[in-house]
């Protein structure tokens, strides 16, 4: 068994939505609310987050990857459309490397097939060990609000406390092998590239984590590339209804 736990609502086509970093499947439940209407909807909860099991002291890109296709294949979950959050997005990548044809589409949300430049795996370091030395709830606590444009931060402010709270669902273990993953992580621009499936990119203006320079960078490698004016990282908490409908209008062309 995968040990992978997840929710699901609907009946159809199924679209499988992977969470970021810090995140749980937790935070598509009005996404899933919403386009369950016309979709099945399937929310994972990466290894070491939530109740999803983390046997191991550390994960790959590639093996996250396996233990998903395991998953899938285990609960039935035939030709998805796969769209991922940020790290949602690299294990999105690493899926459509192992399972290509297998996947009907994907998506990636504020999200890169580039690999970490040399500076951002040093933050990557420095990220394990802030964990290890303050915990969870301290790094969660100073790592999402900067992910809001600075300008929103009051208004969104409910909206951050409770993408706090949610990203306390981590484990320390599981933060810590996820950091490590995406810092090794490979470049995946060929796999972007060369998935024959249709591509959905949404990219946000004032994206500190992904800079738009680098999503750009991507438009001619998907097929359906939106740009979010005045957008932070989390685009799908800052314009909740916008990219809801973008998720079910490219779900819809695909039939």
């Amino acid at each position: 068994m995968s040990g992978i736990e997840f929710f699901e609502k609907g009946q159809g086509q199924p679209i499988v939505l992977i969470h970021g970093f810090c995140e749980i499947a937790e935070m598509w439940s009005d996404f899933a609310n919403s386009l369950s209407k016309d979709f099945r909807i399937i929310c994972p909860n990466l290894p070491g987050i939530g109740n999803s099991k983390l046997e191991q002291s550390s994960l790959t890109m590639e093996e996250i990857a396996v233990l998903l296709e395991n998953w899938l294949e285990e609960e039935g979950i035939l030709n998805p459309i796969v769209i991922g959050h940020s790290l949602g997005g690299y294990v999105t990548l690493a899926l459509t490397e192992l399972m290509g044809h297998k996947l009907k589409a994907i998506g990636l949300f504020h999200s890169t097939a580039f690999a970490d430049s040399q500076e951002k795996k040093e933050m990557r370091d420095r990220t394990v060990i802030f964990l290890q030395k303050y915990g969870v709830d301290t790094f969660v606590t100073s790592f999402v609000p900067p992910l809001f444009p600075e300008n929103r931060r009051e208004e969104l402010y409910s909206d951050i406390q409770l993408a706090i709270e949610q990203g306390k669902n981590c484990s320390l273990e599981g933060l810590i092998v996820l950091t490590k993953a995406m810092r090794d992580r490979k470049d995946r621009m060929e796999v972007l590239e060369n998935f024959q499936g249709s591509k959905l990119m949404i990219a946000g203006e004032l994206d500190a984590a992904v800079p738009i320079e680098a999503s750009r960078k991507h438009q001619e490698a998907v097929t359906n590339y939106v740009e979010l004016p005045e957008t932070g990282h989390v685009g799908m908490i800052e314009r909740k209804e916008e990219t809801i409908e973008i998720i079910r209008s490219f779900g819809k062309s695909l039939n």
